[in-house]
């Protein structure tokens, strides 16, 4: 990594910060900074909106397919730099390189694939108002929203960045986008193969630094929209700040999401449907089904097999393929869920496994966490209602379904939900009355840019992916056409 520290991008080329700040970003596995990165002022997120405002102007005016054609050339840059960017990933945000290329790479890749084909079919609709050629009728208009500001999260640092701009730049917007200060590298690679394939200078910015530089991009009058990505409280302030000036918002927050697994379940599946609902990216995932409950009757056959997959699981280098779980983000991040770990313990939740550091000298005195399974019957605790964000898996049993759904919707928020079991009728009748905005059904955590994602109650507003994101960062104009004479009453 370069000395050098990390400007800004503004306009289609990279640009100085005039604030003077800067800040570093730091290798999780190993302690050492990767980069310093400049920190923008209120000049430079003004700078970066009129520069949007401009080439959004230019990218609005060309047709969907020409718009589809670059965003298709750029997930074909994507592609072709997966390794470079999958290792930047790794090291920037300790995700194990097992994961990244897919995960974090070909996600972002995919969507922009995606938008790209649905560019050009963006339209409204027409309705006449009446029978023959003289009738009035009208016409909708799917419009652009104007400049959009993006607000990243740090545990999928890439991916989030191309989940929020392929459905607004397909749609004819232009994009702001701040990522999170502990994960801010990987966006520059997205600004430069955007470039590269054709985007117009200011369509995509990219404006670095932490809440003081996102409250900037909430406050701007020039920005008509924000997409966020992050927790709960921060989500409230966003969707405050964004009222003055009236801006649409898309928020995807967190959760503490409920995992079923009923007693005729295939156990291996279920068991590696947990796994993945906590262990995954070191659990800090918003999705997570970090409540499992499990049907008494196979309550012992379940933890037996989740013991033994996680105990299992090898913690290390995140650049070392044979990796399966890196270290926490920060050594802050650390701090607080080995805080999460001793209350549950203080507050008599069972410790099943894990719980502490590994013993392996080799990771002493970094970030790591052991895979860390509970087991409780008081959904009570705070370890059952305050969301982790660390590999801590809490299991409760359940004997009746009425009963188990109550308790899974029981918190205020609402992301997402899986359930396992063989009988089908059952599966979709649970799915119906979860309440969450994404229900898995024998599987859990798979996220095809397809398929749209949000939650409900305060996990969020508005969808990412699939069509529905394209509601979201379009405006509807009716257009009334009055083919005869205009009559008035007076």
């Amino acid at each position: 990594m370069t000395d050098i520290p990390r400007p800004l991008f503004i306009g289609g080329a990279l640009r100085a910060a005039t604030s003077g700040e800067t800040f570093a970003t730091h290798n999780p596995y190993s302690g050492e900074v990767l980069a310093h990165v400049q920190v923008a002022s209120a000049e430079d997120v003004d700078a970066a909106v009129t520069a949007a405002a401009q080439g959004q102007r230019v990218w609005a005016a060309m047709s969907g397919a020409e718009r589809g054609r670059v965003l298709m050339r750029a997930a074909l840059g994507i592609r072709a730099r997966r390794d470079e960017i999958a290792r930047l990933e790794s090291l920037d945000g300790g995700k194990p390189i097992q994961e990244t290329p897919e995960a974090d790479v070909d996600s972002g890749a995919d969507c922009l694939e995606y938008f790209a084909s649905l560019a050009p079919t963006i339209g409204g609709e027409c309705q006449a108002l009446g029978e023959g050629g003289d009738a009035p009728w009208f016409y909708t208009r799917r419009e652009p929203l104007g400049v959009v500001g993006g607000i990243g999260a740090w545990n999928y640092p890439f991916q989030i960045a191309c989940w929020k701009a392929a459905p607004a730049l397909a749609a004819g917007n232009a994009m702001v986008f701040k990522p999170a200060e502990q994960t801010p590298l990987s966006v520059y690679i997205l600004a430069e193969v955007l470039s590269e394939a054709g985007l117009p200078d200011g369509v995509f910015n990219v404006v670095q630094g932490g809440a003081r530089v996102g409250r900037m991009l909430t406050a701007h009058p020039g920005i008509a929209k924000i997409s966020f990505t992050g927790e709960v409280g921060t989500g409230k302030a966003v969707m405050a700040d964004s009222a003055a000036t009236l801006k649409t918002v898309t928020l995807e927050l967190g959760g503490k999401s409920p995992l079923l697994i009923f007693e005729d379940a295939d156990l291996d599946d279920a068991v590696s449907a947990a796994i993945l609902a906590n262990f995954y990216t070191q659990g800090q995932i918003c999705t997570n089904g970090t409540r499992v409950f499990v049907h008494a009757d196979v309550m012992d056959d379940v933890l037996a097999r989740l013991v033994a997959r996680a105990e299992a699981i090898t913690l290390g280098d995140p650049l070392d393929p044979a990796t399966q779980m890196g270290p926490l983000i920060s050594p802050e991040h650390h701090a607080s869920v080995l805080a999460h770990i001793k209350r549950a313990k203080a507050d008599g939740a069972t410790l099943v496994t894990g719980g502490g550091a590994p013993d392996d000298p080799a990771l002493a005195g970094k970030p790591f966490v052991r895979p860390t399974v509970f087991r409780t019957e008081d959904d009570g605790l705070a370890l059952c209602r305050q969301e982790i964000f660390g590999p801590v898996m809490t299991v409760l049993p359940f004997r009746d379904e009425d009963e188990v759904l109550a308790r899974a919707n029981s918190l205020p928020v609402g992301l997402a939900g899986g359930v396992m079991t063989r009988d089908m009728t059952r599966a979709h009748r649970v799915a119906a009355r979860l309440e969450a905005g994404v229900v898995w059904i024998n599987t859990y955590n798979i996220t095809p840019v397809e398929m749209p994602f949000g939650g409900v109650k305060q996990s969020g507003l508005g969808r990412e992916n699939g069509r529905a994101a394209l509601e979201h960062v379009t405006r509807i104009k009716s257009v009334y056409v009055e083919p005869g004479h205009v009559e008035a009453p007076y």
